[in-house]
Formats: C-alpha cells, structure tokens, sequence
C-alpha cells in the first residue's frame, strides 16, 4: 500500500464535495410540514391530559380522612380474592 496514492485519492473526493456544496449554494428549498387531523387531536389530547391534576381529589379525600384518623380497614378476605384474581389474569 502507498501512502501517496492514498492522499490523492482524498484529494479527488475533497474537490468533489466542494464542487457539490458550490452547485448547491444557488439553489433555494422550502420544506412545509402538514399535520394530519389525527395528529391534532393527539395533541390536544395530550395537553388535556398535562393540564389534568395527578390525584382526583374527589375520590381520594375520603380514604385520605380515613387513613388519617386511623378508621380505614381492609377486609382480608376480599383484598386476597382480588389479588388472586389479579394473578390468575396475568398467567
């Protein structure tokens, strides 16, 4: 292998992109972008859903009030039938 080929051949590819760029410098592009009515409404979707809060408060101050005070209770029974269930569904 020889090295000076190797530069003449970088050379040969230098002089090409630059006559590239030089070609293309004259010539104007615009790009238009178009949403599709799909797309729109995922976007307002989704800022809907940002300007949401996290918590409903509505349905947790209840159990909040109950926690607090000491007075919310979990029937056993009912909280392993769910978690069986649950597991049942998952397999």
């Amino acid at each position: 292998m020889r090295i000076e080929a190797y530069s003449q051949v970088q050379q040969m590819y230098r002089t090409r992109k630059i006559s590239k760029t030089q070609q293309s410098a004259g010539v104007s592009h615009s790009d238009q972008v178009q949403i599709s009515s799909l797309g729109k409404d995922f976007q307002t979707a989704k800022a809907a859903v940002a300007a949401s809060p996290d918590v409903r408060e509505e349905l947790t101050a209840s159990i909040k009030s109950k926690v607090q005070n000491g007075t919310y209770g979990v029937d056993n029974g009912t909280f392993a039938e769910k978690l069986l269930q649950k597991y049942e569904e998952m397999r």
